[in-house]
């Protein structure tokens, strides 16, 4: 028999013995089924207090290369954005309509593309940022938790190099059982059509083990809560 032969019948044995549904391994818990309720004895410790978890964040967010910044209120947040603006050269942004984004990009005074309403794909991939809110950030990662429906569809938070996300300081959560927890209270009647924890700007390690920023997404990150 030759080495293909084997590996065909290999297959072909496998094939004849059901896999077991997602989660049920080893007679665990069904995909479906609520979380364990100790799951959190297996992730990182967080703090109780919202100083120590925002003091989480801060380092997790600092050691994932992106910029955090603690403001005291909406109009010190667009002063923190125009210094960007103003370093980075900004001709154009892309954003949604919400509370926070529609105050920052108007004092940006910048031609704005809206992935809330029928866009040019094109002209989002020229943008210089996005601008976008978001559902939660969590200190435990020092992740931000997006959906479709809170940042603004699914590109927004992709293709624009500098991806700049306003939350407010109640949206900071203490770990990922909460953020999911948040997830299907919000959503559970029609979840999003896309959900996505974003820890730190795009990265990649393949090429010869070196660190790359931007390989496949936003080359910077920066966080502000108001």
């Amino acid at each position: 028999m030759t080495e293909k032969d084997q590996i065909l019948a290999r297959i072909r044995e496998a094939l004849r013995v059901p896999a077991p549904l997602p989660g049920d391994h080893a007679g665990g818990v069904h995909a479906h089924s609520e979380p364990p309720q100790n799951s959190r004895q297996w992730l990182p410790a967080v703090g109780e207090s919202f100083g120590e978890r925002l003091a989480l964040f801060q380092k997790n967010a600092s050691d994932l290369k992106a910029e955090f910044h603690l403001v005291d209120n909406l109009g010190d947040g667009c002063n923190v954005i125009l210094r960007i603006k103003e370093a980075e050269g900004w001709q154009c942004i892309g954003s949604h309509t919400g509370e926070l984004t529609d105050r920052v990009c108007t004092s940006l005074g910048l031609p704005i593309c809206r992935t809330d309403k029928p866009y040019d794909v094109a002209e989002l991939e020229r943008c210089d940022a996005g601008i976008t809110e978001c559902d939660a950030l969590i200190a435990q990662t020092g992740s931000v938790l997006v959906t479709s429906r809170s940042a603004g569809g699914r590109a927004l938070s992709v293709l624009p190099p500098h991806h700049v996300v306003l939350a407010r300081r109640e949206q900071l959560l203490a770990d990922l059982q909460d953020g999911f927890e948040l997830l299907q209270q919000k959503y559970n009647s029609g979840y999003p059509s896309f959900m996505s924890f974003i820890t730190g700007p795009s990265r990649t390690g393949d090429i010869e083990r070196v660190l790359v920023l931007g390989a496949h997404g936003p080359k910077k990150l920066t966080i502000l809560c108001f």
